[in-house]
């Protein structure tokens, strides 16, 4: 996919969060979920493409960040401030299922994947300069 259209797909991803946080998160878990899994992924290929690691036609799956060991076979190159960004998309990750198709979570929970996507969104911003 084109960096154009992973950016689509994760404004969509910041305006539903963003609307998750004022409805209220305990009313939005699965908004929460599938939004920061689907935009963490979505800022990774971006970056990934922006310095020509990847083609256009790879596909990161979120299944990968379930492990340090299958992320780094999936991921083997380097690129800006890698560490942190994966450490960050695995935390989410870690969220993902609970939040989509577990029991309702506590409001820290959900807090919590919050704040880590929106320290990979100025990570990304810092790193692409794109703006979101």
């Amino acid at each position: 996919m084109k960096i154009e259209s992973h950016l689509e797909n994760l404004k969509e991803s910041v305006r539903e969060i963003e609307l998750a946080v004022k409805m209220g998160l305990l009313e939005k878990q699965r908004t929460i979920g599938f939004h920061t899994s689907a935009g963490a992924i979505d800022m990774l290929e971006i970056i990934l493409h922006k310095f020509n690691l990847i083609d256009p036609g790879f596909v990161i799956k979120h299944e990968w960040f379930n492990s340090v060991r299958l992320a780094s076979e999936k991921l083997p190159f380097d690129f800006s401030q890698k560490k942190i960004i994966l450490s960050l998309v695995m935390e989410i990750e870690g969220f993902r299922n609970t939040f989509c198709y577990g029991k309702r979570q506590e409001e820290s929970s959900l807090e919590k994947a919050v704040l880590c996507f929106h320290r990979l969104r100025e990570i990304f911003q810092e790193v692409t300069q794109y703006e979101l």
